[in-house]
C-alpha cells in the first residue's frame, strides 16, 4: 500500500462551530484568492472551486473568492510564485494534494521544502485509477500490463502531472506488482492536469489514462471511458461494477490527499482563519455531499495534525521514490 490511511473516513473535527467565531472574527481576508497549480478541469481545480463556492455560501468569507489557474512544472510555478512574490499575502490559499508532496519529496520543485509553505488542510482522499476509451480493446487490467511488459513503449499511459508525480507513480506500481523490473521505462505521458489528460486519451493520443476516480466520473457516466482498474482495497459502494487493481492481481492502493497551503510568511491570525475556515466547510453537509458526489472519501487534518501529516507523506514518497528508482 502506498499510503497508509489511518484515520480515513469521517473524522470529528476537534473545534466547534461556535469554537471558530471567536478565532474567524480577528481576521477577515479581503479580495480572497485561491490558486489552481492546473489547467481547468483537474483535481487541484475541484479543490479551489469548490472551496470557494463553499466558503462564500456559509459566510466564512465576505467577498466571492478569484479561482486563478497556475498550470506549469507540475504545480512547481504556483508553488515558486508563491514562495518567492507573495510570502507574506494574507488572502491566498494554494489548492495541494499527494503531488505536492511528492515533488517536494523528490525535489522536482527546486529546493523545496515543506516549511516554505504553510499546509492549511486535508479535507478529502480518493483513489486513483486507470481508465482506457470506451471501445478499447484493453477490457481488464491484466490484459494492458501483458502488452506492457512485452512491449512498454507499446502503450502510452497519460496523466495530468509531471513525470515522477503521483499520477506516474501509481501505474509504475501496478507493472511492478505485474513484474516489471524496470517500471522507469513505462511510457507515461505528461499533461498539465487532469482535463487535458483526458483530452489526450479521448483523441486516441494514448492508451490509457491514469489519475483520480473523482476527475474521471464525469466521462465514465457520459460512456466515454471505462475503468479497467481502480486502486481501492475494495470495490467502490457507489460503484460496485468497477474492478479493483488488487482483485486483478495487483496489490496497489493508491489514494490521493486533496487540501490546501497558503504563505509561510502570513500571519499567525491570518493562518488561524483559513484554518478554522476550512474546518467549517469540512463540517457542512453540503460539502459533504460534494465530496461524496465527487466520490472523495472524508479525510481531514488541521493545525498539528496536518503538519506530522504532510511529514510523514513526504517521507513515504522519498522512500519509496528511491525503491523503484525516480530519485538516487
Amino acid at each position: 500500500m502506498f499510503m497508509k490511511f489511518a484515520r480515513l473516513g469521517a473524522i470529528a473535527v476537534a473545534a466547534s462551530l461556535a469554537g471558530t467565531t471567536g478565532a474567524l472574527a480577528e481576521f477577515k481576508p479581503e479580495n480572497p484568492q485561491c490558486i489552481a497549480p492546473s489547467n481547468p478541469g483537474g483535481g487541484w481545480d475541484f479543490i479551489c472551486r469548490t472551496t470557494a463556492k463553499y466558503l462564500f455560501d456559509l459566510g466564512v468569507i465576505e467577498d466571492s473568492m478569484q479561482v486563478t489557474n497556475m498550470s506549469g512544472g507540475g504545480g512547481g510555478v504556483a508553488f515558486a510564485h508563491v514562495t518567492k512574490e507573495r510570502n507574506e499575502d494574507n488572502n491566498l490559499i494554494v489548492a495541494a494534494s499527494m503531488s505536492t508532496s511528492a515533488r517536494i519529496a523528490q525535489g522536482i520543485y527546486e529546493g523545496a521544502k515543506q516549511d516554505d509553505v504553510h499546509f492549511l488542510a486535508t479535507f478529502g482522499a480518493e483513489y486513483g485509477a486507470i481508465a482506457v476509451q470506451a471501445d478499447s480493446k484493453y477490457e481488464t487490467l491484466t490484459q494492458m500490463m501483458e502488452d506492457i511488459l512485452a512491449d512498454p513503449k507499446s502503450v502510452g499511459i497519460a496523466g495530468g502531472s509531471s513525470v515522477g508525480s503521483f499520477d506516474h507513480i501509481k501505474p509504475m506500481l501496478v507493472a511492478r506488482e505485474a513484474g516489471m523490473e524496470d517500471v522507469t521505462k513505462l511510457k507515461y505521458v505528461s499533461y498539465s492536469g487532469g482535463g487535458e489528460a483526458m483530452t489526450g486519451l479521448l483523441s486516441g493520443s494514448v492508451e490509457a489514462l491514469s489519475g483520480d476516480f473523482s476527475e474521471m466520473l464525469g466521462f465514465l457516466e457520459s460512456g466515454d471511458i471505462r475503468i479497467i482498474g481502480i486502486l481501492a482495497p475494495e470495490r467502490l459502494k457507489n460503484y460496485p461494477d468497477i474492478p479493483t487493481a488488487k482483485e486483478q492481481g495487483y496489490d496497489v492502493v493508491g489514494a490521493n490527499w486533496r487540501g490546501l497551503y497558503m504563505p509561510a510568511g502570513a500571519t499567525d491570525e491570518a493562518k488561524e482563519f483559513w484554518k478554522n475556515a476550512i474546518m467549517t466547510m469540512a463540517e457542512d453537509p453540503g460539502f459533504q455531499a460534494a465530496l461524496e458526489e465527487a466520490a472523495i472519501e472524508p479525510f481531514n487534518n488541521f493545525g498539528d495534525d496536518m503538519q506530522n501529516f504532510v511529514a510523514g507523506s513526504i517521507a513515504d514518497v522519498e522512500k519509496l521514490s528511491r525503491e523503484i528508482g525516480i530519485i538516487e
